[in-house]
């Protein structure tokens, strides 16, 4: 990597390490999910793993204070960049009553927050997309200076609600941003049985928006092109359509045996490029943080992942009368 590369990208040192820790808790709560699922303590982990440095370096693009996200239901990363706690994660693996998202009702990943401006995901894929459409002609009916920002995985850009909802926001000129992870997989399908065209991005133009395909490991690269788009959609120039080519290193969920269809090599080879380690690297580089100072980093991150555990696996399960409320007008 080039030295300096986020100081000509606006970002402080500061900066750069709060990101490098928000994609260290992202992977140490996913990993962490992993081992209670197996331990038959939740039910259900849909994993970030491999693909952090996406969700971080365009959550970092935003405005964190303003815009509003429809992340699917990898986006751990990107949800803790806009506000989501470990507590407020684990609360929902173990479907307790302080669960944020849905107190309980909802199966895990499914995000939703209303102070942290987190729109409520459901189980069908790409059904975000129109939402996120939807708040940003808000934004443009209401003359608001803010982005609306929606992520899929790349099987869900083969839906109609995805073809839809971009060619709405084009026509309109919206201030929205579509991010598609592409992780080569939709669940078990490869992207080559996937998509007719060369990538995701060569969609945009039929829409009448600018389609970019970047590296997914490169946090610093996915956070410069989100913030030019951003910058475009607050100008009034339209929507932006941003493919980051990424790996997921596990299966696709805890009820996934991904062996089946994908060679161990692949991950393997995957993971010696491991966006963490790299962006890690890129640090001590630079001298903005020292070994001593990303062991302490991880230590640090141990601590809260542990809290949060801890406080979420005592904490209580909603009261079964509680089970109608919010779906039949009281």
């Amino acid at each position: 990597m080039t030295k300096n590369r986020h100081e000509r990208l606006g970002l402080t040192n500061e900066d750069v390490i709060e990101m490098y820790k928000t994609m260290v808790l992202a992977r140490k709560v996913d990993e962490r999910m992993w081992l209670l699922n197996r331990a038959g303590k939740i039910p259900f982990v849909i994993s970030c793993q491999g693909q952090e440095a996406a969700q971080i370096g365009a959550a970092f693009a935003l405005d964190r204070k303003n815009d509003y996200i429809a992340p699917y239901y990898r986006d751990l990363g990107v949800v803790l960049a806009f506000g989501m706690t470990a507590k407020d994660l684990m609360l929902s693996a173990f479907a307790k009553a302080e669960d944020p998202n849905s107190g309980g009702r909802q199966m895990p990943s499914h995000f939703g927050q209303k102070k942290n401006r987190i729109i409520t995901g459901s189980s069908p894929v790409a059904t975000q997309i129109p939402h996120a459409v939807g708040v940003a002609l808000a934004a443009k009916m209401e003359k608001k200076q803010l982005a609306s920002f929606v992520t899929l995985g790349e099987g869900s850009t083969n839906q109609g609600d995805f073809h839809e909802g971009l060619n709405f926001a084009g026509v309109h000129k919206l201030p929205v941003i579509t991010m598609v992870e592409n992780n080569g997989y939709a669940i078990s399908v490869p992207l080559e049985k996937q998509l007719a065209c060369e990538s995701v991005a060569d969609r945009g133009i039929g829409y009448g928006m600018p389609g970019f395909s970047i590296d997914g490991n490169d946090p610093l690269k996915v956070y410069e092109v989100v913030k030019e788009a951003r910058e475009r959609a607050i100008k009034g120039e339209g929507p932006s359509l941003i493919e980051v080519m990424t790996t997921r290193f596990t299966a696709h969920s805890s009820d996934d045996d991904d062996r089946v269809y994908r060679d161990r090599t692949e991950v393997d080879e995957a993971k010696k490029k491991d966006p963490i380690a790299l962006f890690g690297s890129y640090l001590e580089d630079v001298q903005v943080l020292s070994v001593e100072a990303r062991e302490a980093i991880h230590k640090e991150i141990d601590t809260i992942v542990n809290e949060a555990t801890e406080y979420a696996e005592v904490a209580p399960y909603a009261d079964p009368e509680s089970a109608l409320q919010f779906v039949y007008e009281q």
